[in-house]
């Protein structure tokens, strides 16, 4: 009997994003981790656009309610989507942060109930309901 398990691969909870600044900038951010004020580059980068976004946190709040956003993680299944598709109704996405769509959502049922999507942040869902729902993702 073996004891090994096969583990779900663990989604990430971040996404890797590519920055070009200039050399001063870049200088000035290593003398700062050099003085032990950040751990590292990143470290910096990340405390900066966290301070930033809570200096600006009523606007994007605003923003949100204005634009009729979900704000976080927004999971979609299939029981919620069949329900919908029961319904009659379409589901309008409108996301800041992080949308999934279930693994177990196939191509027809998303075509039938997501009419649109809409997301800033990230969007997870398979090659093949990214493909299915290509002219409706903005």
């Amino acid at each position: 009997m073996s004891n090994v398990r096969t583990l779900r691969d663990k989604a990430p909870d971040s996404e890797k994003i590519t920055l070009n600044l200039g050399y001063v900038d870049l200088g000035r951010i290593d003398l700062l981790v050099q003085e032990g004020f950040y751990s590292n580059r990143s470290d910096f980068i990340r405390t900066a656009i966290r301070n930033l976004l809570d200096n600006h946190g009523e606007v994007v709040t605003r923003s949100i309610e204005r634009h009729t956003m979900e704000l976080g993680l927004r999971d979609y299944g299939r029981a919620e989507l069949q329900a919908l598709r029961d319904a009659g109704e379409v589901l309008h996405v409108k996301v800041v942060g992080l949308a999934r769509i279930a693994p177990d959502v196939t191509p027809e049922l998303a075509r039938a109930t997501i009419g649109s999507i809409t997301v800033l942040g990230a969007l997870q869902a398979s090659k093949e309901l990214r493909e299915a729902l290509a002219d409706r993702i903005h």
